[in-house]
């Protein structure tokens, strides 16, 4: 699996590792590998498709992220190890079609070039996940008010351990059939609801300041290159992409309910002070 180091894909090694799942990790980073003693941690760099070659023998199902140029020949030597399934982590955002969006087009190329494969695939595309919130952690703990993009946006945001149950299920998935899967979390939240809920969770108020479209667009130019910024800017100022429906997909795969805002909160809230 790639992406074991991240929110989503840690969570989705250790939930597979619980399980008593044999779980292969790739990992660049040699020094990285070990994290987990249950995961067996190979070298390997998804930008060098050659690399992950080596690491498919016996190797039943795939979790893999969207963006890499070498997709194809990874699926390739996929296909040829006899891996039955791919779990796509993508984007709400592929749904639109909008390859002028640079952060949809590479969403959806990668859906596509999946689908070209001739592979049993599930799609998972989630919205903004909630360790989003993490970028207001520092200013929290310093008593600074929170400046927040696109305030008045509702997103039904997730829980990435969320994402993960789901992708748990998908790889464990032994049909043929091919499934593309709109999550979300359980409430539309504005970021002021979210700021209201760890106000409530830290017991002090947080200060907080809505940004202007203008103003939005000025910090993230500052914060990313202008492809990025200006992909974000369609996502959220004009309304290309909508966050907010509440789906049923995560408890209906995981016969649970996603964790509220609430809950994810109260489990991280050490972040915040």
């Amino acid at each position: 699996m790639a992406g074991a180091t991240g929110h989503v894909g840690g969570a989705i090694a250790r939930i597979l590792a619980e399980a008593g799942e044999p779980v292969r990790a790739l990992v660049r980073d040699a020094g990285r590998q070990g994290l987990d003693s249950r995961v067996t941690w190979v070298p390997a760099d998804l930008n060098k498709p050659s690399t992950v070659a080596a690491a498919l023998p016996g190797v039943t199902a795939m979790f893999m992220m969207a963006g890499y140029p070498g997709l194809s020949e990874v699926l390739d030597a996929a296909r040829g190890a006899g891996v039955r399934r791919i779990v796509l982590l993508s984007s709400l955002s592929a749904a639109d079609g909008d390859t002028s969006n640079v952060i949809a087009r590479y969403h959806i190329e990668s859906e596509e070039t999946i689908r070209a494969s001739d592979l049993p695939y599930s799609f998972l595309r989630p919205p903004t996940f909630m360790t989003n919130t993490l970028q207001w952690a520092s200013t929290i703990r310093d008593g600074g008010v929170v400046r927040a993009t696109f305030p008045d946006v509702p997103m039904a945001v997730i829980d990435p351990q969320d994402i993960a149950a789901v992708a748990a299920v998908e790889l464990r998935e032994a049909s043929g059939d091919s499934h593309v899967h709109e999550l979300s979390g359980p409430q539309a939240m504005t970021p002021k609801d979210r700021i209201d809920v760890l106000s409530d969770v830290l017991g002090h108020r947080i200060g907080f300041e809505g940004l202007t479209d203008e103003q939005s667009a000025k910090v993230l130019h500052e914060q990313m290159p202008a492809a990025y910024a200006e992909a974000i800017l369609k996502f959220f100022a004009e309304g290309t992409t909508d966050e907010s429906p509440v789906r049923p997909t995560v408890e209906q795969l995981t016969g649970r309910p996603p964790a509220t805002f609430r809950q994810w909160a109260e489990a991280n809230v050490g972040e915040f002070r």
